[in-house]
């Protein structure tokens, strides 16, 4: 992608968000794009297929050596969950039952939550719409590391301990940055959660609860998958927010490789993301763009220049409206 632009002495950058405005202009000129913001029926069957899998795995490795039990973990339970959570970002958009439907996703959304063994999907729908109604928003948007994290993390070693702790600065964030009251349904995200993984333990062992719960440690920890927490806003080019990723890891990951292109059409599902490149492919050809998320990570580690800090941020104006 080219040389990284320094950033100066690791400050916030502040700058108008660009995507509504391209949204409109697209629009205009392909208005057969509203054509494809429509569910995606297929991620319902991919999901359960997925969640089969994993049960199917929780029973295999009960009787494995721990050795093989960790190196399956890693190798392999680690990458389901890390889709199974871009699933729930597909979710999360109501692409599985649509708009109409919108308890249903929620419903669904918990259904997919259960082979990661955390209570996740529910939280992730209410700070998620906020990252993308008001992205960067400071005191808002909880995708944006706290000051401690851009003040501390800032050697190649320590952004490397941060790279592999990011499964627990995105939990605990939202408490620091943006607390919301616990609802109703979150309640029920984690009382289902808490049995499921109560009846992996119960049916299958420790081993079966390790693999559960430590996959989801691993895969969105030091993983190569992990690339898009970076790569889809660190800026490693002053001035250019979001950045698209075009490799083939966004076969696991429901496209959200295509991240302008999300971020321009929040409503448009995964699977149709490529095909919005194609129609309006000369506003994003020309973007900073990635083919590799691996390269992402070695160059946030490895580049001086870039650190937590490395985001844009926004002061906010006017109503905000939250869920």
């Amino acid at each position: 992608m080219g040389n990284t632009v320094a950033r100066e002495d690791f400050e916030w950058v502040y700058s108008d968000q660009p995507h509504a405005d391209r949204r409109k202009e697209i629009l205009r000129k392909y208005p057969e794009i509203k054509a494809l913001m429509k569910p995606d029926y297929n991620l319902i069957w991919i999901v359960i297929l997925m969640t089969v899998v994993q049960l199917v795995a929780f029973y295999l490795v009960k009787d494995l050596e721990w050795k093989w039990v960790i190196f399956w973990t890693c190798v392999f339970g680690s990458c389901i969950d890390h889709s199974m959570t871009l699933a729930i970002h597909e979710i999360s958009h109501n692409e599985a039952f649509g708009n109409s439907k919108a308890m249903w996703n929620r419903w669904f959304g918990m259904f997919a939550n259960l082979t990661l063994g955390f209570p996740y999907s529910v939280s992730f729908k209410r700070y998620h719409l906020d990252h993308h109604r008001y992205l960067g928003g400071d005191g808002i948007d909880v995708d944006i590391p706290t000051d401690f994290e851009g003040w501390f993390f800032c050697t190649r070693f320590r952004k490397f301990i941060w790279i592999v702790l990011q499964p627990l600065f995105y939990a605990f964030r939202p408490l620091c940055i943006n607390p919301k009251p616990v609802s109703h349904l979150e309640i029920i995200n984690f009382t289902i959660q808490l049995l499921f993984d109560a009846l992996i333990y119960y049916l299958w062992g420790g081993k079966a609860l390790f693999y559960l719960m430590a996959g989801s440690l691993f895969g969105l920890g030091l993983h190569p998958i992990s690339g898009h927490f970076i790569a889809e806003h660190y800026m490693f080019l002053k001035g250019h927010e979001t950045y698209s990723y075009y490799g083939p890891l966004n076969k696991l990951s429901f496209n959200v490789g295509y991240h302008n292109e999300h971020h321009d059409f929040p409503n448009v599902p995964g699977k149709n993301l490529p095909l919005v490149k194609k129609i309006a492919s000369e506003y994003y050809d020309d973007l900073p763009q990635y083919n590799s998320w691996i390269k992402v990570l070695y160059d946030f580690i490895m580049d001086d220049t870039v650190s937590p800090y490395s985001r844009m941020k926004r002061h906010l104006k006017g109503e905000v409206k939250q869920e």
